[in-house]
């Protein structure tokens, strides 16, 4: 397939039991930009998906997948498609994320101007992320290192920093780099999927960027009194996503390609994380169940 301008990039956005609001203006800032395609992770309300669709002209398709499974196999769904399709970059989104003014165009001359500045191939490159809620930054973290590292530029470069990590939402994806990196790994369903698959972008010798050029406006977690949450310091999510976020990092502790920085600082944030919901959360049962069985499967992950 010829590469024009207009299919040069493809958006692909995950949903399941969204807010349709809010994943109507998510949809409608894409719309402006680019192609794009939905999968959708068997909603229930799917009646309102298929009306709200019709209204955008670049959706190319709305993937309706019969049961929930999982982020990372609803991603590589999406990848599969648009790598059919011809496009050279797949942007990811979540489906409560909000872009900044020009995100798609900012983002494709961002990782141009990079890719000038890097001797590495690029395997993918990530937005400035802001917390709608607090309002705070999010830092392009470094693991490479026990203490902590973050927003390091690249040589003079004041708007491109090294990263070990990106978040999926807001991500742009070289698609010819999925050759070398593989996909998402669909057996870690949703939590640190994409800290897996940065992970092995880059032991595979690929860069990661981060740019402030661009902004994407996403909160990480759920809303939570919690000091420890309100700084920044560890996510809230319920106790069923506490399963998967438990049973993930306990299998990446063990995964050559994991960076020793991270797993010892993760390893310190997980416990103290793990104490203070087993002490003070009201669903300290229901959060032991699943942390437990999350360590417990662990090594059942390829």
């Amino acid at each position: 397939m010829d590469k024009t301008a207009d299919n040069i990039v493809c958006a692909i956005v995950v949903t399941y039991n969204p807010d349709i609001a809010v994943l109507s203006k998510l949809l409608g800032q894409i719309d402006r930009e680019a192609d794009f395609y939905v999968v959708d992770n068997g909603s229930q309300k799917i009646l309102q998906y298929c009306e709200l669709i019709k209204t955008y002209k670049r959706c190319r398709s709305l993937i309706r997948l019969p049961e929930n499974v999982g982020l990372a196999r609803a991603l590589n769904i999406g990848l599969d498609k648009v790598i059919a399709k011809g496009y050279q970059f797949a942007l990811l989104f979540d489906q409560d994320s909000s872009l900044g003014d020009l995100y798609v165009n900012r983002m494709l001359s961002a990782y141009g101007e990079a890719s000038g500045l890097m001797r590495k191939k690029i395997a993918a490159l990530g937005p400035r992320i802001i917390n709608p809620q607090t309002r705070r930054q999010m830092k392009f973290k470094l693991f490479s290192r026990i203490f902590h590292r973050s927003d390091v530029p690249f040589g003079n470069s004041k708007h491109y920093f090294q990263a070990d990590f990106l978040i999926t939402s807001g991500s742009l994806l070289a698609l010819e780099m999925l050759q070398e990196t593989g996909n998402m790994k669909d057996s870690y369903f949703i939590d640190n999927v994409d800290l897996e698959w940065c992970f092995r972008a880059k032991s595979k010798g690929l860069e990661l960027v981060g740019t402030d050029n661009v902004t994407l406006y996403h909160a990480i977690g759920e809303r939570s009194a919690n000091p420890l949450v309100r700084s920044g310091i560890v996510t809230q999510h319920n106790p069923a996503r506490t399963y998967y976020s438990s049973r993930n990092r306990i299998h990446l502790y063990g995964v050559s390609y994991s960076p020793w920085g991270w797993k010892i600082r993760d390893a310190v944030r997980f416990a103290i994380k793990a104490s203070w919901l087993l002490i003070f959360s009201r669903q300290r049962k229901q959060y032991w169940q699943n942390i437990s069985a999350g360590i417990r499967d662990a090594r059942t992950l390829g």
